[in-house]
């Protein structure tokens, strides 16, 4: 367990050759959940959700190393799946629901804000349901995730996390897609440094 309030319960699985993180939102007090990245190895997906009412596998992005149970799970729990339609051609793939910035996406009690965050990809997004943040490959402790593809900007990674991640509270917990977990605080002093390195 990487988070747990009176509402909301997250666990966290690091799954797949990547060290891809896949994380399971709960709201305590209706049961309903969703699944944020559904990356690798379905089945300890599946066994992690346990009795979770799961409403729908949300997508930070269209990487296929974050896309690699979509299919197995979704079909197990006979659930839809959502990703912003920028990164529709990088997955290959239409989603069932579309992500915009602003939306709102209700789980039971809870409520989950997808804030587009591009950059890494044109459809990253951030997903925070306070006082949590998941980054995808946005954002990570030490600074922005890769921009090597041609549809990639690290200028605009670095406008998405300084603009849209970092007005965050200091105690956001930022979870990403890769790795472990840190803060908005932890992070924010070495956004100048990020800036001038160039990656």
């Amino acid at each position: 367990m990487i988070h747990q309030s009176d509402h909301a319960r997250v666990q966290k699985l690091n799954l797949g050759p990547f060290d891809n993180c896949v994380y399971i939102v709960e709201c305590v007090t209706t049961g309903r959940g969703v699944i944020i990245d559904a990356a690798a190895e379905a089945d300890v997906i599946l066994d992690a959700v346990g009795d979770i009412d799961v409403q729908r596998i949300l997508k930070t992005h269209g990487h296929a190393d974050h896309l690699g149970a979509l299919d197995p799970v979704a079909a197990a729990l006979d659930v839809p799946w959502a990703m912003h339609p920028a990164d529709i051609s990088i997955a290959g793939r239409q989603p069932d629901e579309l992500l915009a910035h602003g939306q709102e996406v209700t789980v039971g009690d809870l409520l989950i804000h997808v804030l587009a965050t591009p950059g890494h990809t044109p459809g990253s997004v951030t997903f925070v349901l306070e006082p949590v943040a998941f980054t995808g490959d946005t954002l990570f402790p030490g600074g922005p995730g890769a921009t090597r593809w041609e549809y990639s900007s690290f200028g605009q990674v670095m406008d998405s996390i300084e603009q849209r991640i970092m007005p965050l509270p200091d105690d956001t917990l930022v979870l990403p897609g890769h790795g472990s977990e840190t803060t908005i605080g932890a992070e924010r002093p070495d956004l100048a440094k990020w800036r001038a390195r160039g990656w």
